[in-house]
C-alpha cells in the first residue's frame, strides 16, 4: 500500500520523480518514482545518519553490486543505482503486488499447485543468485513479491559471497528467525553455503502452504532452538488422498529442504527435476497459477498504484484546444503507459482498474487521518497487525455514515518492534499534518522510545497493546494508556484464589528471563497475598534456567495449594510440565504473556486447566461484539486476532471526540484533542474507557480471564474484581 509523500521528501532522486512513499523502517525509506521513460520503479533512499558511516555505505554498495549480479526472471532487477550519493539509493523494478506475507496473512494459506509454481520459480532465482557466487541469507515470505506471471525475489541486503569471511562477526545470527537455516541459526559463519537458501525457501514454501511457520512463533531465542533441534511442523500438507503426487512430492521435497544436514538438502537446480514442467510459466506466456482473492488483491493494488493522481501521461500532450483529460481518459491514459500487469490478471484487472470511469471525480476536502505506528513486520507483527486491521475497519465504517462532516483515512509506520525504529516511524506520523491522533506503538521498549518525542508534537499517542509501567513513570502531556498495565493484571490473581474457598497457601515463581515484567507481577501479586492475610510462598530463578524441576518440587513440599507464575510463556510452559510431572492440579495462574501460542505448542498437554489474565478480549466470545466480529470476518476472511477489538474501540473513542469538537467540517487540533480525550468516557464492545486526566493513564477496569481448555485459550470474560 502507497502513502503520500512527507513535506521533507524529496521532489526526485537520481532522475526518479517520487510519487508516493511504499514503506520506511530504520535505515531509509522506499519510494515509488517513475522514470523520464514513464517506467515505474521503487526507490530504496538510505537515511543521513546511516551514510555517513563508511561501514554501512560498504555494505550499501556490496548490496548494489550483489543485486547486480543476478539475472533472473524471478528476481527484481536493479534498473539503477549510486551508493556514492549524499543520500545513497538504489532503484529496482516496481512490482505491484502484495509480498507472500501479506498475501497469506489476508487470504490464507495458497492452494499446493500454487505453492509447486511458487517454488519452482523462487529455485530458479536461487539457482542464478548461487551461480553469481552469492547467498541471499534471508529468503522470508516478507521477501518474496506475488504479481500475475509469477514471483518475485527481493532484498539482497545482507547477501554476501560465498567464499566471504569478514562481512560478519562469527558469533552474529544473520538473517530472520523462523525462516533461517540451523547454521544461520547457531551462527556458524564457515559452514554457511547456498544449502542454507534452501532450508530457508523450505521454510517459505512450507509458511505458503498451511498458513504458518513450520517451527512455530514466540521469541526469537525460542525459534532459534526449535530450528536447530527440533522438527518441523508440515502438518496439513500430506495428501488426503494417498496417491495425489503433487502433495506427496511437495511433502517430500520440503523434508529435504529442511534437513538439519545442508548436506542432504537439495540444490535450487533439483528443484526442476522433482516439480513438474507443467507447473513452469511457459516462455512469453502466463499460467493461472494464484487463486482468485490473491489475483484480485494484486489487481486492486496495481489499480491504485497506477491511478495514483502524481502520475501524468506519458503519451502525447493534450492539445491546446482540448481542456484537461477527464478523469475516465486520463485513468486510460495512464493504462496505456503500462498498466499491462493490471490487465494480464483479465477480466477482474481490468474491471479493477476502470470500474468507475462513468462516474464523474467529485472535489473532496482534505483527508484527515489517523496513525497506526505498529510492529508489522518482527516479533510481534500478529498483534501489531491485528491493531491496524481493527483500526483500518473503524475508519472504513465511519467514510461510509452518509452525513459525515469529513473522512478519514489510516496512515502506517511499521518500526519492526524496535526501538531503534521506532522514533523514524513516530517522525513519520508527527511530520504528516494531516494525522490527528496515533495508535501504538506495539510493545514497551517502542513505546518508552517515541512517548518523548509524540509529546513534544502534542500528537496524541494511545497505547492500545504496550503495557509496562515504565510507560507511566513520567508524566507526558499527550499520552493515553488505553489499557490497564501489566502489572494491574496480577490484581484479579489474588481476588480469584480468594473465591475458591479454600485455604490458601500459594507458590510465586518469579522467572527473571521476564525481567521487569516478571518483577512487576511478582511484586504484586506478593504484596496483593500480604494483604489478605494468605502470603505466598515465593522462589525466584535466574534468566535462563533450564531444568525448573528443583525449584518446583521445593515449592510443592511447602505445602502449597496454589501456583501464580510470574514470566513468559516459554518458561510457563517448562513450569507446567514440571507440575503435570509432579500430579499437581491445583490452581495454577499467570497473566498476559502466557497466552502465546508458544506455551501450548511447549506444554502440550499440562497447559490444561491453566488461568491466565489478560488486557483483551476475544471478541469471537463476546455476544457485543458479533457485529465486529461479522464485519471483520468479511472485510479479512478471518477471525479477528487479539487487540484488534481494542484497536477498533479505541479509534471509534477518538472518532467520538471528533465529532463532537468539529467545527465547519474542521476536526480540532492535535493538542486539543489530548485534552478532549482524556476526558472522555466511551463504552466499546471490549470495555469501558476512562482516563485520569492528570496523566491519561487507564481509569477503568478492563481485566479478563482465559483459560487454557481442550488445547486452546478459551475466553471466559471480565476477571473478579471484589471478593
Amino acid at each position: 500500500m502507497s502513502e503520500p509523500l512527507l513535506p521533507t521528501d524529496p521532489a526526485s532522486i537520481g532522475g526518479h520523480r517520487l510519487l508516493a512513499r511504499l514503506g520506511a523502517g530504520g535505515m531509509g525509506v522506499v519510494y515509488l518514482g517513475r522514470t523520464e521513460s514513464g517506467s515505474l520503479a521503487a526507490v530504496k533512499v538510505i537515511q543521513a545518519e546511516y551514510a555517513e558511516d563508511p561501514e554501512f555505505r560498504a555494505r550499501f554498495r556490496r548490496e548494489v553490486e550483489a543485486a547486480r549480479r543476478v539475472t533472473s526472471p524471478w528476481a527484481v532487477p536493479v534498473t539503477a543505482a549510486d551508493p556514492d550519493a549524499a543520500a545513497p539509493w538504489l532503484a529496482t523494478a516496481f512490482v505491484p503486488g502484495p509480498s507472500l506475507e501479506e498475501a497469506v496473512a489476508r487470504h490464507g494459506a495458497l492452494p499446493v499447485r500454487s505453492v509447486r509454481v511458487l517454488g519452482r520459480m523462487l529455485a530458479a532465482a536461487l539457482s542464478e543468485v548461487h551461480a553469481a557466487g552469492l547467498i541471499h541469507r534471508d529468503v522470508k515470505p516478507a521477501n518474496v513479491l506475488l504479481a500475475v506471471d509469477g514471483p518475485r525475489l527481493i532484498d539482497f541486503g545482507i547477501a554476501r559471497t560465498t567464499d566471504e569471511t569478514a562481512i560478519t562477526s562469527t558469533d552474529l545470527v544473520i538473517g530472520t528467525p523462523g525462516f533461517l537455516s540451523p547454521e544461520q541459526a547457531e551462527a556458524r559463519g564457515a559452514e554457511m553455503g547456498p544449502a542454507s537458501d534452501i532450508f530457508s525457501l523450505g521454510c517459505l514454501l512450507a509458511y505458503a502452504a498451511t498458513g504458518r511457520a513450520p517451527f512455530g512463533t514466540g521469541t526469537a531465542d525460542a525459534l532459534l532452538y526449535r530450528t536447530v533441534h527440533d522438527e518441523p511442523d508440515l502438518s496439513g500438507i500430506e495428501a488426503a488422498d494417498p496417491e495425489d503426487t503433487e502433495d506427496s512430492e511437495l511433502l517430500t521435497l520440503l523434508r529435504l529442504c529442511l534437513a538439519k544436514d545442508p548436506a542432504d538438502r537439495p540444490t535450487a537446480e533439483h528443484f526442476g527435476a522433482v516439480l513438474l514442467v507443467e507447473d513452469a510459466v511457459p516462455e512469453g506466456g502466463q499460467i493461472d497459477w494464484l487463486p482468485e482473492d490473491v489475483v484480485r488483491a494484486i489487481a486492486d493494488r496495481s489499480a491504485e498504484m497506477l491511478a495514483l493522481p502524481d502520475i501524468e501521461p506519458t503519451v502525447a500532450d493534450t492539445p491546446a484546444n482540448e481542456g484537461p483529460a477527464s478523469p475516465s481518459r486520463r485513468r486510460l491514459l495512464v493504462l496505456a503507459s503500462g498498466a499491462a500487469v493490471a490487465l494480464a490478471a483479465g477480466g477482474t484487472a481490468a474491471w479493477a482498474v476502470l470500474r468507475d470511469d462513468d462516474t464523474p471525480a467529485k472535489p473532496t476536502a482534505r483527508r484527515w487521518a489517523i496513525g497506526v505506528q505498529a510492529d508489522l513486520s518482527g516479533a510481534r507483527r500478529t498483534a501489531g497487525r491485528a491493531q491496524e486491521q481493527g483500526a483500518r475497519l473503524a475508519i472504513e465504517q465511519f467514510n461510509a455514515r452518509r452525513n459525515k462532516p469529513f473522512e478519514l483515512t489510516l496512515k502506517t509506520a511499521d518500526d519492526g518492534g524496535s526501538a531503534g525504529r521506532a522514533p523514524a516511524a513516530a517522525k513519520k506520523l508527527i511530520q504528516d499534518a494531516d494525522v490527528l491522533a496515533v495508535l501504538g506503538p506495539t510493545n514497551d521498549e517502542t513505546a518508552h522510545a517515541v512517548l518523548g518525542t509524540y509529546d513534544e508534537a502534542l500528537l496524541p499517542l494511545l497505547c492500545v497493546s504496550a503495557g509496562g509501567l515504565i510507560l507511566t513513570r513520567e508524566q507526558y502531556r499527550s499520552f493515553l494508556h488505553c489499557r490497564p498495565s501489566d502489572a494491574a493484571l496480577s490484581l484479579p490473581i489474588t481476588v480469584y484464589l480468594m473465591q475458591q474457598k479454600a485455604t490458601l497457601r500459594p507458590g510465586l515463581l518469579q522467572d527473571r528471563t521476564a525481567q521487569t515484567y516478571a518483577q512487576e507481577s511478582a511484586s504484586i501479586n506478593a504484596m496483593m497475598l500480604r494483604q489478605v492475610g494468605s502470603p505466598a510462598y515465593p522462589r525466584v530463578i535466574p534468566a535462563g534456567t533450564d531444568d525448573v524441576g528443583p525449584v518446583v518440587a521445593d515449592m510443592l513440599r511447602a505445602g502449597i495449594s496454589a501456583f501464580i507464575y510470574a514470566g513468559y510463556a516459554q518458561g510457563a510452559a517448562a513450569v507446567a510440565r514440571a507440575l503435570a510431572e509432579a500430579g499437581f492440579d491445583k490452581p495454577r495462574l499467570s497473566s498476559q504473556a502466557v497466552i502465546d501460542p508458544e506455551f501450548l505448542e511447549l506444554a502440550q498437554d499440562a497447559a490444561e486447566g491453566w488461568l491466565l489474565t489478560s488486557s483483551f478480549v476475544d471478541p469471537a466470545a463476546v455476544p457485543e461484539a458479533a457485529a465486529f466480529t461479522a464485519a471483520f470476518r468479511k472485510r479479512y476472511g478471518a477471525a479477528p486476532g487479539y487487540y484488534a477489538a481494542e484497536a477498533y474501540d479505541t479509534v471509534n473513542l477518538v472518532l467520538q471526540e471528533l465529532l463532537k469538537a468539529t467545527k465547519g467540517g474542521r476536526p480540532p487540533k492535535r493538542q486539543d484533542l489530548v485534552g478532549l480525550l482524556r476526558k472522555s468516557r466511551y463504552k466499546g464492545i471490549t470495555k469501558e474507557f476512562s482516563f485520569k486526566p492528570e496523566d491519561g493513564t487507564f481509569a477503568g477496569w478492563g481485566i479478563f480471564l482465559h483459560k487454557v481448555e481442550g488445547g486452546r485459550f478459551r475466553f471466559i470474560g471480565a476477571a473478579p474484581s471484589e471478593v
